[in-house]
């Protein structure tokens, strides 16, 4: 029985063993089986390294003015590509030395890197540290461009297939240069090339040693070494490169100890450009480009060169900027933005608030004693003292006060004084085109960007007041006027003015004066004139011009509108003299002239006029033929004659402040009811401006404060500077106009119409009744009986004449270039 028993229990124990080993070996095969699924599921979906050799991140479009000045960039993410080639050597040599000095040597893992990662994260573990992973710059390639940032033990396998992958595909250069381009450096800069812009203002090829170190030590984590926020951990990461190159040989000692011994110095902020004027021209030109492009404006990395003059455009900033200044001067000092308890930390207040960033010289400043005419102020940023102009004192004084404790700008002034500063209230807006193309030289679309990103220019619809003027008068000339007819000036009213009252027009100096011409009621801007101008020649008429010039669309016919009580932007109606000053052509005004992709494709171009003969070289023949940009929407001599008929509005007219200029220079005073408005638009041959004041909410400018008073100051300073770059040249005479002199003063006729000239009245106020219709109805048919003898003569046949030479495309364009 015992043995029985005994051979019983080993029976049962073999067989427990046996379950227990088919346990173990189902486990196993289990185990291997998920195993198996796990690294299905794990690698299934694993990108094709081979994409890489066609990889283009995505990066900035770049935007150039037409010097080829930097004015701006549209991106997602700031980049800039560049090839392996064009990166310099100590360049790569900083990062390799910082990130993976055996990158040529290992084959996509560097496996004594990760013995010693993993060596470093049993103390990183034990002190709650981030752990580190080893990673090769072929393996951080691998993880930026296919893969996820997750910390998991399924990434670090993907990227470990992944980096070796890439390895078998790519060269090391092809990688590397992947990597300096992918890799991200705070400031906003993604890429090397980025990042040199970015913090030091330079190209790849302008950094030095010590500058490529700090690059170098930033992907580990930029807002760790963030120089002005963190200098110190900043300059020890640096210098912690610097001798990693010298570790590895990249840099001798000397070398070493010198970009050691310089300073960390960086721009305190990263920067679209250099250039920082143009900030409204570069908004419009990208929600222009959003409209060709689409999105893909933001990360396609195209060439963008643009029709900016950087010189004309920093002059119209200061211009508007001065003017608006000036007027708000006028208006009075309007108090401190603040005030504080000068023993407190008064410097953090003064902090809240920031001058524009486009008056760069302003600064921050407490009022630390008042005085009599003295008062004593002290800077916020460099705790700077001094006193305030005396002028200025007075100017405070008139206004709201300076009390201690207030906080002000100032702008340092010569002898250790101040100039007391405040932002205007109001706004502005300054558009300078070229009338021949249409290309905007010049946009400026309020005080400050910075303050207020609204683009008057663009934006701004308002009533246009006297500067509609001229269309008024182009209209009357198209027909059966000339610019010495006469038209009365003398009171009118018709029905339906406001609440149930008569409209009557009146000028703005409340008198009238009889019988003028044309060409002084434009100049001295008659309202009452125009008025009845419109009414004799239809404001069917006058509207259907306005529209085909580009003033605006579906305008209602009321003769109101003949003094400018339609809306308009000063983008539009500066276009819209461009006609005057291009010999009668519509132009649409552009701000991008060409734009290429990323591989040097153009694919916009602003003229796409044809022309066959261009590229075939001097041959000594005629110049190729290009046919002007526009639609012909006035006759030439139209054109002219109110050229001329404007230039005497600078020369003895409402812009007669203007007349400093010179000749040769024309333009029209603007003012809308209630002072709400005030504009000025003037031009050359060569450029067309508009300028416009007002404020925002559309309330008052205040009395007196006309066009002649407040926009034409602001047309001067940006016109001193302007013709410096485009002198004044005379307006191009129509071939086929006939000219005569009227009251001293030359006169374009249409051939024909000269036979009626006689003297111009002479200026004269008047107030009595006048029998305006039969002035102009024997005028008319003065002109009328004229024009039919001039066209009987030029249909009898003409003696045999020899052909004459062949013209040069300049007087096939009728004299325009």
């Amino acid at each position: 029985m015992g043995r029985f028993s005994e051979f019983r229990v080993k029976t049962i124990g073999e067989r427990w063993f046996v379950l227990a080993g088919i346990g173990l070996l189902g486990a196993i095969a289990l185990a291997g089986v998920l195993l198996a699924i796990y690294a299905a599921w794990l690698f299934h979906d694993l990108p094709d390294a081979g994409e890489l050799a066609e990889y283009r991140p995505p990066t900035a479009t770049r935007v150039y003015a037409g010097d080829g000045t930097l004015i701006g960039e549209f991106s997602q993410e700031r980049r800039i590509y560049v090839t392996y080639d064009q990166i310099p050597a100590h360049v790569v040599q900083a990062f390799l030395a910082a990130e993976d000095s055996n990158f040529f040597q290992h084959g996509g893992i560097d496996v004594g890197g990760v013995s010693r990662a993993m060596f470093k994260n049993v103390l990183n573990a034990a002190q709650g540290r981030r752990l580190e992973g080893g990673s090769t710059i072929t393996q951080q390639v691998a993880k930026n461009v296919l893969l996820t940032n997750e910390s998991t033990i399924g990434r670090k396998l993907r990227e470990a297939i992944l980096a070796s992958r890439l390895e078998a595909t790519l060269s090391k250069e092809q990688i590397l240069e992947l990597y300096l381009n992918e890799i991200f450096l705070g400031y906003r800069s993604y890429g090397v090339a980025s990042a040199a812009f970015n913090y030091f203002g330079k190209s790849l090829d302008q950094l030095t040693v010590d500058e490529a170190a700090f690059l170098a030590a930033l992907p580990k984590g930029p807002n760790n070494y963030h120089p002005i926020r963190r200098p110190e951990a900043a300059l020890d990461r640096r210098n912690w490169v610097l001798g990693a190159m010298r570790s590895n040989r990249f840099i001798t000692e000397e070398a070493y100890e010198a970009a050691r011994a310089r300073p960390l110095t960086t721009q305190d902020a990263p920067r679209r450009a250099q250039y920082r004027d143009a900030d409204f021209f570069v908004e419009e030109a990208r929600r222009r480009a959003l409209g060709m492009f689409g999105e893909n404006i933001n990360a396609g990395g195209y060439y963008m060169r643009t029709t900016l003059d950087p010189s004309l455009q920093s002059a119209a900033r200061i211009a508007l900027m001065q003017g608006l200044e000036d007027y708000d001067r006028r208006h009075g000092w309007r108090g401190a933005w603040g005030n504080v308890d000068p023993s407190d930390d008064w410097r953090e207040a003064a902090s809240e608030q920031s001058a524009p960033p486009e008056r760069r010289e302003w600064r921050a400043a407490l009022v630390e004693s008042v005085s009599g005419n003295t008062v004593r102020i002290r800077t916020a940023e460099d705790d700077e003292t001094g006193t305030l102009l005396s002028a200025d004192v007075a100017w405070a004084r008139a206004g709201d006060g300076l009390e201690v404790g207030d906080l002000i700008f100032v702008e340092p002034a010569d002898g250790g004084q101040f100039s007391l500063k405040q932002v205007p209230d109001v706004n502005g807006a300054l558009v300078a085109i070229e009338p021949q193309s249409g290309r905007v030289l010049a946009m400026v679309g309020g005080y400050s960007y910075a303050l207020s990103s609204f683009n008057r220019a663009t934006q701004a619809e308002r009533q246009p007041g006297s500067a509609f003027k001229p269309v008024v008068y182009a209209a009357a000339l198209e027909g059966d006027f000339t610019p010495v007819s006469v038209v009365l000036d003398a009171p009118i009213s018709f029905p339906g003015g406001a609440n149930g009252q008569r409209w009557t027009p009146e000028n703005y100096s409340r008198q009238y004066y009889g019988p003028q011409t044309l060409r002084r009621g434009l100049e001295l801007s008659r309202n009452v004139m125009t008025v009845r101008l419109a009414q004799a020649v239809g404001m069917d008429n006058v509207v259907e011009l306005a529209e085909r010039m580009g003033v605006a669309e579906d305008m209602a016919p009321n003769l109101s509108l003949s003094l400018g009580a339609g809306e308009t932007t000063p983008y539009r109606l500066t276009a819209a003299y461009a006609a005057f000053a291009n010999g009668g052509r519509q132009v649409d005004p552009y701000l991008i002239e060409l734009v290429q992709d990323r591989n040097g494709e153009t694919v916009y171009r602003a003229d796409d006029r044809g022309c066959r003969t261009c590229g075939r070289g001097f041959d000594g023949g005629a110049s190729p033929r290009l046919t002007p940009r526009g639609e012909q929407v006035i006759d030439p001599i139209t054109a002219y004659q109110i050229s001329s008929m404007l230039e005497g509005v600078i020369q003895r007219g409402t812009g007669v402040r203007a007349r400093g200029l010179g000749r040769w220079v024309a333009g029209k005073t603007g003012t809308t009811n209630e002072y709400r408005s005030a504009w000025f638009v003037g031009f050359t041959t060569d450029i067309v401006v508009g300028v416009f004041v007002g404020y925002d909410d559309n309330r008052s400018l205040g009395s007196g404060e006309a066009g002649a008073a407040t926009a034409v100051p602001i047309f001067i300073n940006f016109m001193t500077e302007a013709l410096k770059e485009r002198p004044a040249r005379p307006f191009v005479r129509p071939r086929n106009a006939i000219f005569r002199t009227v009251n001293g003063i030359e006169e374009a006729f249409r051939p024909g119409a000269e036979r009626v000239v006689e003297a111009a009245p002479e200026p004269q106020v008047w107030d009595g009744p006048q029998a305006y219709t039969d002035v102009l109805r024997r005028e008319a048919e003065a002109q009328r009986e004229a024009q039919r003898r001039a066209q009987e003569q030029q249909a009898a046949p003409a003696p045999t004449q020899p052909a004459p030479p062949a013209q040069e495309p300049a007087e096939d364009l009728s004299g325009l270039y």
